[in-house]
């Protein structure tokens, strides 16, 4: 399954060679991808619709894609979920390195493994069995006689600089408590650009203080990456947005703005993706379209006469559905992406 002109605001395109995933924290509830599986469930696109389902047959589209484009990886699932084999995973890196015309973006909730993969390096030396370490796994699976071989892949090109630098990992963190755990693993996996999206956007989220990382100070003193002596920050963009869809909740507009206020003290570029299905608008009536918000994320329900008012910091949210809400923030939008877009742009 490929899209090529996809309406994620971000990319230009999407590459799913896995489908299915299962739920691992509150960000999940309302998963869009299980919505589409449901509905599409027995299809050629989702034969199991939900469960993990690897599709081969879909891992050579990357190489018949010759004019450089954005490729959002597995948006329909989850590439580091466990029931995805190690040999699978090696397989779609070895694509995206034989393929540096393209960029490629993943998100995971499983940061743990992906670090784990990631940094797994191998120290055998000369004649180690092939598929022992994660990289000879991606040359393994560019060999013609492998018997994990992907048709069209050539050895030679597979063997590129380590991170691939046309990679970007990013992690998905939808509150506090969550950017606390996957932005640290993040942090310390090898990457030519990280990232991270806040979507949908649940509670305020602060990246000066993630688990005692300050995750958007240049990396001068060394730290979780090591120490490179390189005067940017630890994160190199952040995506946000609000949740859409049947069920969404509603997003405080603070902790958006609060989002890109500490993206642009430290110049590392914002994208705001989405109201999603709630604005902020002050009106207060009982019609069940508006509730009150409140800064600690809680969903004070519907408002009545003169409740929120009288509460500090508390927002009425209209439900209006994602296009009516749209995506501006105080005014204009943010699309700012690292200097690392391909010369191709998004949906460009």
């Amino acid at each position: 399954m490929a899209v090529s002109n996809s309406s994620i605001e971000w990319t230009d395109s999407t590459w799913s060679p896995v489908t299915g995933c299962t739920k691992v924290s509150a960000g999940c509830d309302n998963c869009y991808a299980e919505t589409i599986a449901h509905r599409f469930a027995g299809s050629k696109a989702f034969p199991n619709g939900f469960e993990v389902t690897l599709h081969p047959e879909r891992l050579e589209q990357p190489l018949k894609w010759r004019k450089p484009r954005q490729i959002f990886v597995n948006s329909m699932s989850d590439l580091f979920h466990d029931s995805v084999p190690d040999e699978y995973i090696a397989k779609v890196f070895a694509v995206m390195a034989q393929t540096p015309q393209h960029t490629y973006q993943i998100l995971t909730k499983r940061h743990a493994r992906m670090r784990s993969l990631l940094t797994d390096l191998c120290r055998c030396g000369v004649g180690h069995p092939p598929g022992t370490h994660f990289r000879s796994s991606m040359a393994w699976a560019s060999t013609s006689h492998s018997p994990t071989y992907v048709p069209g892949l050539n050895g030679r090109d597979v063997h590129q600089a380590w991170p691939l630098p046309n990679v970007w990992l990013g992690v998905s963190v939808e509150n506090q408590q969550w950017a606390d755990i996957r932005v640290p693993a993040l942090l310390d996996t090898p990457a030519a650009v990280r990232w991270i999206s806040a979507e949908p956007l649940l509670g305020p989220i602060d990246l000066h203080n993630v688990r005692g990382i300050d995750a958007l100070w240049p990396d001068w003193m060394g730290g979780p990456t090591g120490g490179t002596g390189a005067s940017h920050p630890l994160l190199d963009w952040v995506v946000t947005g609000g949740e859409s869809g049947p069920g969404a909740r509603p997003m405080h507009p603070a902790w958006a703005r609060a989002l890109r206020d500490q993206c642009q003290k430290a110049d590392v570029p914002f994208l705001f993706k989405q109201w999603g299905a709630w604005r902020p608008e002050p009106i207060y009536d009982t019609s069940g379209r508006y509730h009150v918000v409140m800064p600690d994320g809680r969903d004070r329900g519907t408002p009545w006469s003169g409740w929120g008012i009288d509460q500090p910091d508390a927002v009425t949210m209209e439900r209006v559905g994602k296009g009516a809400a749209g995506r501006e923030l105080d005014g204009r939008t943010w699309d700012e992406f690292p200097e690392t877009v391909t010369a191709a742009g998004v949906n460009g």
